[in-house]
């Protein structure tokens, strides 16, 4: 396998979740090998991936032929068989690939990947629902949640900071938060300073601690 290959990432597992990944990293630029033991997945995705191949991810001796231990990014991306999911996560693991990421379907299934040695754990259903729940909830335009509850919100201007600065208004001392960006209606988004003033119609994004940004997006 060309070594310009093994620099891109093998995706393991090619259903939803898998399809759409490796589709999305060719469309940024990346060289994805596709790996599913389904021969019509693998039919359906042929010429549209860098290499695909039709093969058991749970296999060492496959993914060895595969030179899997050469790519440094690799990503497990069946969740509903979750005997498939962590034997490919650990065969992934054995042949020392640096970074894995894996899809999971709950709690326990991230728990069982995080112990064995996954470096990132994803639940898109989870963290979809967990993302649009808190904007039917609230005032945000957008959330984007870390996994140490570090959050970024866009969210309006409350009507309290029209027409003044951030650093007259004193967004951090009172909020413990940090507006980062501004984008003036009609605008596009720039980055803010103690000196931005706010007005009517602004979006902001606003980082900070996750109860402290959603409780300033309340303002809004």
């Amino acid at each position: 396998m060309a070594d310009k290959l093994t620099r891109g990432v093998v995706v393991l597992g090619l259903g939803r979740f898998g399809r759409s990944l490796a589709l999305e990293l060719m469309a940024a630029g990346d060289d994805v090998l596709g790996v599913d033991a389904d021969p019509r997945l693998v039919q359906q995705l042929s010429g549209r991936l860098t290499h695909i191949v039709e093969g058991d991810t749970t296999s060492e001796e496959v993914l060895r032929q595969l030179n899997i231990g050469d790519f440094s990014r690799a990503v497990v991306g069946m969740g509903t068989d979750l005997e498939a999911s962590i034997l490919t996560a650990s065969v992934v693991l054995d042949l020392g690939v640096k970074q894995v990421w894996a899809k999971a379907i709950s709690a326990s299934h991230a728990r069982i990947l995080t112990q064995i040695g996954v470096h990132h754990v994803v639940r898109p259903e989870h963290d979809m629902g967990k993302k649009v729940a808190h904007l039917v909830r609230g005032r945000m335009l957008d959330y984007i949640e870390f996994d140490d509850g570090y959050a970024f919100v866009r969210t309006r201007v409350p009507q309290a900071m029209h027409g003044r600065s951030l650093s007259g208004f004193g967004v951090r001392q009172l909020y413990d938060v940090t507006v980062v960006g501004v984008k003036p209606a009609g605008g596009e988004f720039t980055y803010a300073t103690p000196e931005t003033v706010l007005r009517a119609g602004d979006e902001i994004i606003v980082s900070g601690q996750q109860r402290k940004v959603e409780a300033f997006a309340a303002l809004s």
